[in-house]
């Protein structure tokens, strides 16, 4: 059998509640004009407050009233009398001219420009300013009026960002369209126009309405002005955890769009795919730790397993607690059991004995807004000595260590612990898990009494090669969770095409959009000829559920890349060359792009471009080993073996455990050069750090073998016969 070396490849990167009852009867509806026709259903909030006046007044005022307005004196809460200040290398000064409110901005490449706010968003305990681009833009300005200070701050504080940046204001971070516009507006449609990279977005309401959680109102005005009202008040309500979950979750967790649009009560998974708890974004044991919003850490917490909803602590028209304190608990928690200092171990009446100070820990977001964590979780110092999650006890008790903590707890509470998911998030986040550590997360992504996001975050954080591991994935796909079924089916995706269909197959009619999206990637790439006419069919509408959710993300840089992706393992080069190209013309920094670049590139034989891709690569990332790995592989298929081990030397150099430069190089000197003892070297290095690496095994027997060591050579192929058994 012929050695080959590694191809020239890349793993693809696969982000409300009223009544509706009237009081009064018939009369409340008197001059409601039902012969209107409203766009998309859409009537606007004063029809309905001629029948809910106290609803709209709790509502009048709220985060969600002033979520978005025009910019004016009555809105704008910033200091624009003639105010100059510079903050982090950037110069500003505010000042107004007639009615207009205006910023000029001297950046730190020293360009200069005056802008204009046209809309304000958001109040307290921030508020920030949006401005009008080209193409339909909307790009959010970086310098912030800090509402409860009253001063202008940067949320990045202490960070100089470039231009060219993507994070810098007038790029995609900071666009109005992309990253916010959804949740603070109402019927909102972003309408991103692919083929020109530009925005045509519309709303029917500036702010987030009434109709934002209660749906298009159209139908219940006409029900309202019937003569004979039915059971249906034709208007989304709200009552049940599950209702408010799709109403509410939409905007108030980190997640991935399925859909175009928002439809306000659609079930949550039609639309959304939410973010696990992964520690790119999470505390390994799934505390909150990037800008995380509130749904992800609600999934995680005991109320919600007990069918508590948003409405039961939150007033959903004000916007405010329903009650001040522990009383807000206590409407479900005995305050004679909890809300005493044989339970919290503090003075009464104090900060410290407050529930939410134990069981609510938060963190800053945006610069200045406080946000809880609505995990509702028992602090636990115990494994914050051991991989450094955070506790309450140290957010209050900051000179004191994690131990000290543990200690305490120990002596309040006893020695042990109660069964708590954390324990699996965490170990599921370790490398190197011995066999009994991984039997007992396998065990757990099936275990019911935990919350769903934990299951399928452990599934999200696991590698799958074994027999008896894709025996607990199969379990998996047949679970009550939609969340815990795609994110089993995602780990097939490492099968063969063949085997990956045959599971596709039996999933492309599942319930849940998100599922069926989940089954069409398993199908990517696979030949329609090879399905009969009854399969093709079956693929036709996760297909395009699956590029319907691509396109509806590809205004994001990485939405961009996704979708090169697909066009990349569909086989059209062309397509996934144009969408990896914007994608780095989005975000310069968005280093996977490059690597993908590079190998559509190459698979049109457009080697040049392919290693100039790689080039601008090495600019941005001098210190990183894949590029100059990727390089060498390019420069064989050049023939220029000289540049293609220099390359594979260095990037060794910049991570001695590059296994894979190894095995190039000793490909290399056993096949072309014929230095077996150089070979012998490289791949031994390879081993000592991959020992059970069955390519390089086979190399090394090779090697064995044109040395005359024929006893080690047969030792080695022996093994590998018996591991394929």
């Amino acid at each position: 059998m012929k050695i080959y070396y590694y191809s020239f490849y890349l793993i693809l990167i696969g982000y409300l509640f009223i009544s509706c009852n009237s009081k009064s009867g018939k009369d409340n509806y008197l001059g409601i004009n039902t012969s209107v026709k409203y766009l998309d259903g859409y009537v606007g909030d004063d029809n309905c407050k001629s029948c809910h006046e106290n609803e709209y007044n709790s509502w009048k005022g709220s985060h969600h009233d002033l979520a978005m307005l025009k910019a004016n004196d009555s809105t704008v809460l910033g200091d624009f009398n003639n105010l100059k200040t510079e903050i982090d290398g950037v110069k500003y000064h505010f000042y107004k001219r007639d009615s207009l409110f205006l910023v000029n901005i001297n950046e730190i490449d020293g360009s200069e420009k005056e802008y204009q706010i046209t809309f304000t968003f958001g109040v307290t305990p921030l508020q920030q300013y949006l401005i009008d681009f080209d193409k339909g833009r909307k790009q959010v300005l970086r310098v912030t009026w800090n509402s409860d200070k009253n001063k202008w701050f940067h949320q990045y504080a202490n960070d100089r960002i470039v231009t060219h940046d993507w994070l810098h204001w007038t790029n995609g971070a900071q666009n109005w369209n992309t990253m916010c516009a959804e949740c603070h507006s109402t019927n909102l449609k972003k309408d991103y126009i692919v083929e020109k990279d530009s925005f045509h977005t519309t709303y029917s309401s500036i702010n987030v309405s009434c109709e934002s959680c209660h749906g298009p109102g159209e139908k219940h005005l006409n029900w309202a002005n019937a003569d004979l009202k039915d059971e249906n008040y034709q208007i989304l309500n709200g009552l049940t955890q599950k209702e408010q979950v799709n109403l509410c979750a939409p905007c108030h967790s980190r997640r991935v769009k399925l859909t175009k649009n928002l439809e306000p009560g659609a079930q949550f998974e039609d639309q959304y795919m939410i973010q696990t708890l992964t520690t790119n974004y999470y505390h390994p044991d799934g505390q909150i730790n990037e800008e995380d919003y509130v749904f992800g850490s609600f999934m995680q917490s005991m109320m919600y397993a007990e069918d508590v909803k948003c409405s039961d602590c939150h007033d959903m028209h004000t916007m405010q607690l329903k009650f001040e304190g522990n009383t807000l608990c206590a409407q479900c928690h005995i305050s004679t059991d909890y809300n005493t200092k044989n339970h919290h171990f503090h003075e009464e009446n104090t900060e410290a004995s407050q529930c939410i100070n134990c069981h609510m820990t938060g963190k800053n977001y945006m610069g200045n807004d406080f946000r809880r964590d609505h995990s509702f979780r028992i602090p636990r110092p115990d494994q914050s000595i051991k991989y450094n999650t955070p506790n309450a006890c140290k957010g209050c008790h900051e000179d004191e260590t994690n131990q000290w903590a543990a200690n305490w707890i120990k002596k309040w509470y006893g020695p042990e612990r109660r069964d708590h998911f954390s324990d699996a998030l965490i170990l599921s986040s370790q490398d190197n898990l011995s066999k009994e550590q991984r039997d007992k997360l396998d065990i757990f992504i099936n275990d019911l009494k935990y919350p769903e996001i934990a299951r399928a975050t452990v599934i999200d954080n696991l590698d799958y090669s074994t027999n008896d591991q894709y025996k607990s994935l199969l379990t998996a796909l047949q679970d009550s969770s939609a969340l815990v079924r795609y994110n089993a089916l995602i780990k097939f995706r490492s099968l063969t095409l063949e085997d990956r269909l045959s599971i596709a197959l039996k999933h492309l009619n599942d319930s849940t959009r998100l599922v069926r999206i989940a089954a069409a990637q398993l199908g990517i790439g696979f030949e329609s000829s090879s399905l009969s006419e009854t399969d093709k069919g079956k693929f036709t509408k996760p297909v395009s559920e699956l590029e319907a959710m691509l396109y509806s993300n590809a205004d994001f840089s990485t939405g961009r890349m996704q979708l090169g992706d697909y066009y990349l393992q569909n086989n059209d080069i062309n397509t996934a060359i144009k969408h990896y190209e914007m994608a780095i013309k989005k975000d310069s920094l968005l280093i996977p792009a490059y690597s993908n670049l590079a190998t559509a590139y190459s698979i049109i034989g457009n080697k040049d471009k392919a290693i100039q891709t790689l080039e601008n690569w090495i600019k941005l990332e001098p210190s990183n080993s894949r590029s100059y790995y990727l390089r060498a592989l390019l420069y064989f298929e050049l023939k220029n073996n000289e540049k293609a081990i220099a390359d594979l030397n260095k990037a060794i150099e910049l991570n001695p455990n590059d296994t894979r430069s190894m095995y190039n190089i000793a490909t290399y000197y056993f096949q072309d050069k014929k230095d077996l003892q150089l070979a012998e070297n490289y791949i031994n290095k390879a081993l000592t750090i991959e020992p059970n690496n069955q390519d390089y095994k086979y190399l090394l027997a090779l090697i064995y073998r044109d040395q005359g060591k024929f006893k080690s050579g047969q030792k080695i192929m022996s093994e590998l016969r018996n591991q394929q058994r």
